[in-house]
């Protein structure tokens, strides 16, 4: 079996291992659109698995100055609340590089989904296609906020206002799938012996959110990886 619209997939022997070969990726993609294009947009995943990667990445030699970070969804508290994947992302990357605060765009979901929904697309106007997408996988196989069955995830705005998300709390801001699928390059990671069924039930071709986006570089760990998937390694 393989992933469903898989580009490729990697089994790493741990987080640790997981995490050092993704921060590598993404300088990797950074040097190259910067050389391209002049700037990197990229966008950044929520969720616990991404922080050893963060944490990293801040060692890697990124011309911060030319880098423009997005978040792939937010949760609808107040800015600053711990809970919130802009302040992980500031605890363990932005505080500790030189990437001018201009160049971090926040997601104004403290205003209400619909609301911060309607302005963050204002705000990406000009910007997609991002370069590169950081994407996690949930245990139902959520991927940023679009959950299985959930109405948002079906929405065609490049972003879409989440209610009733099954986890805390209900309101939430997320990219459209479109705007993921959208981005020159997408990278899972995806770790830990809960996400194993979610992989199982994308293999066997079940259309999860996270199997929906399209020619994606999965870097999974050992305890995530299910029997029986065919990999690139």
């Amino acid at each position: 079996m393989r992933l469903a619209n898989a580009l490729t997939v990697v089994i790493h022997g741990n987080l640790e291992e997981l995490s050092m070969s993704v921060a590598r990726r993404i300088a990797q993609i950074s040097a190259n659109a910067i050389e391209k294009r002049g700037l990197f947009r990229v966008v950044l995943a929520g969720g616990d698995t991404p922080r050893r990667c963060y944490e990293i990445l801040r060692e890697m030699p990124l011309d911060w100055l030319h880098v423009h970070v997005y978040f792939g969804d937010e949760r609808c508290l107040p800015y600053g609340d711990k809970q919130r994947n802009d302040s992980m992302a500031k605890k363990t990357l932005l505080d500790h590089v030189p990437i001018p605060s201009a160049n971090v765009h926040a997601i104004p979901a403290e205003q209400g989904a619909r609301i911060s929904a309607m302005e963050y697309a204002a705000c990406l106007d000009h910007v997609l296609p991002f370069d590169l997408v950081l994407l996690g996988m949930g245990e139902d196989g959520h991927t940023a906020s679009l959950f299985p069955e959930n109405p948002g995830t079906e929405l065609k705005e490049i972003v879409v206002p989440i209610f009733n998300a099954p986890k805390f709390p209900s309101e939430r801001v997320s990219l459209g799938l479109g705007t993921l699928n959208s981005a020159r390059e997408k990278i899972f990671l995806v770790a830990g012996a809960t996400k194993r069924v979610a992989l199982q039930r994308i293999a066997q071709g079940i259309a999860l959110p996270a199997a929906r986006i399209m020619g994606a570089e999965w870097h999974i760990d050992h305890a995530a990886f299910p029997t029986g998937i065919l990999t690139n390694n």
